[in-house]
């Protein structure tokens, strides 16, 4: 690997029984490519042929086999290790990136030399919103920012945002390395969320280009399994990331919103897996105090100002249980509270 211009790129996706989706992100990705850019694909033990499909649309693409299920986090990490480029662009194998998408990602790496890691406006098939940036709930409850609403809504300029969407991110190297990527054993589900926060936690910025689009193939509904990731990860980020007097504030309402959920979740059919992620946070409480060690050691802001990052509405167009007018200003006035209190800690 060779040494990179300093706004070179890798594009990395990680596939796992992709191979339909393949010849439109290639086609997608045509002419955007400039010289000393590179692509990366790592294929998750696919059966569908996909690696093969990769090696057959470009020449110039590196495709690693990794034998196994890895996970969206794994493949990530290793697609990253494969080259050298300082930006990392992570996209789905199911979007295709408009094109001038790229162009105006690379720009944005010039025009925001604090922003560690930055997304494209990820749009639905329809052309209505998918994503405009992430939020995050105080609970640790992340969605994708103005889902389904119309394209209207986007940001008319670039702003900062709580999390980029791993559908289509941008990463500096040396950020990356900083924070030593993605954590695996989130497996899929809340890994980019994480890695927003930890990004802030560290004193780098997140942030979306709303002119650069990119199109996903994109459904929520999963089945109820889904349930397990979001929940199990959701644990593992608020009790490693978030700072202790925010953590301490925040226990009564974690704990309360515990019940709530386990309610929610009986009544919407995932209580399953909702309560085998409680188990798997038990289980895994040791290595999450360890990591919470090596989070919170490389954090530099304090209490107040990661809080800022947080919200106290709940507009996920997923939980429309634990959207009721009852529990918004009880919400509100808590954080508002929480917030206050934060506030006159010393920095």
């Amino acid at each position: 690997m060779a040494a990179q211009d300093s706004d070179a790129m890798t594009v990395v996706v990680v596939t796992h029984q992709s191979a339909p989706h393949l010849p439109g992100l290639f086609s997608a990705l045509e002419g955007q490519l400039r010289e000393g850019d590179e692509m990366v694909i790592v294929d998750n033990d696919s059966s569908d042929g996909a690696p093969e499909l990769a090696r057959s649309l470009s020449e110039r693409t590196t495709v690693i086999e990794t034998g196994e299920n890895l996970g969206f986090a794994g493949g990530c990490d290793i697609g990253a290790d494969a080259c050298d480029t300082p930006l990392l662009l992570f996209l789905n194998p199911d979007s295709q990136p408009a094109p001038d998408c790229l162009a105006l990602l690379r720009e944005a790496a010039v025009e925001h030399p604090d922003w560690g890691a930055w997304q494209a406006a990820v749009m639905l098939e329809d052309g209505r919103v998918n994503t405009s940036g992430g939020v995050v709930h105080y609970l640790g409850i992340g969605w994708a920012g103005d889902c389904e609403q119309p394209a209207s809504t986007l940001p008319l300029h670039d702003r900062e945002i709580a999390f980029p969407s791993g559908a289509a991110m941008v990463v500096r190297r040396d950020a990356w390395l900083a924070l030593e990527g993605l954590d695996r054993e989130y497996f899929m589900y809340g890994e980019d969320l994480d890695l927003g926060l930890r990004l802030w936690l560290s004193g780098r910025r997140v942030g979306v280009v709303p002119a650069a689009r990119v199109t996903h193939s994109y459904e929520f509904d999963k089945g109820p399994g889904k349930w397990f990731w979001l929940e199990r990860n959701r644990w593992r980020t608020v009790l490693s990331v978030y700072p202790a007097p925010v953590l301490a504030l925040l226990s009564p309402a974690l704990l309360a919103a515990e019940l709530g959920l386990l309610v929610i979740a009986a009544r919407e059919g995932w209580l399953g897996p909702k309560l085998r992620a409680q188990a798997a946070v038990l289980r895994g409480l040791a290595g999450t105090v360890r990591r919470r060690g090596r989070v919170q050691g490389a954090r530099m802001i304090d209490s107040a100002e990661f809080a800022g990052h947080l919200t106290s509405s709940l507009e996920s167009p997923y939980l429309a249980g634990a959207r009721t007018p009852l529990l918004r200003l009880p919400q509100a006035g808590y954080w508002w509270l929480v917030q206050r209190a934060l506030s006159l800690l010393p920095g």
